[in-house]
């Protein structure tokens, strides 16, 4: 009779989280960024979701704060802190596809990360 030999076990998917460098830790979920209806045409786009490690109103004076950037998103901004999702950034006005863009360029998160919600 021939031996048979023990197959060792094989697991394909092993090295599919490897990959995942530039996202820090604390980013296992999703950044949601969303739109609120003030009142009359206003609104407010919220992002909710960055990590820990990174300080938002420093991120918050990078968006609105330089000269570049403020004509750019032509808006104001503040952090606020919320009972359930803790700090969360709010911006005037739309700027959902700004932030998206902003955030993918510096890297600070990727494109399958984003979850944009509104109407």
């Amino acid at each position: 009779m021939s031996a048979i030999q023990n197959l060792q076990t094989f697991d394909p998917f092993a090295d599919a989280t490897k990959g995942n460098d530039r996202l820090p830790s604390g980013t296992d979920d999703y950044i949601h960024i969303r739109i609120q209806q003030r009142n009359g045409r206003k609104t407010l786009t919220t992002v909710q979701g960055i990590a820990i490690d990174y300080d938002k109103k420093k991120l918050t004076l990078t968006l609105v704060g330089s000269c570049f950037v403020l004509l750019k998103f032509a808006c104001n901004g503040t952090v606020i802190e919320h009972p359930e999702y803790g700090e969360v950034i709010q911006l005037q006005g739309d700027q959902r596809k700004n932030i998206c863009t902003f955030l993918i360029e510096i890297g600070l998160a990727k494109e399958e990360q984003l979850k944009v919600h509104g109407f």
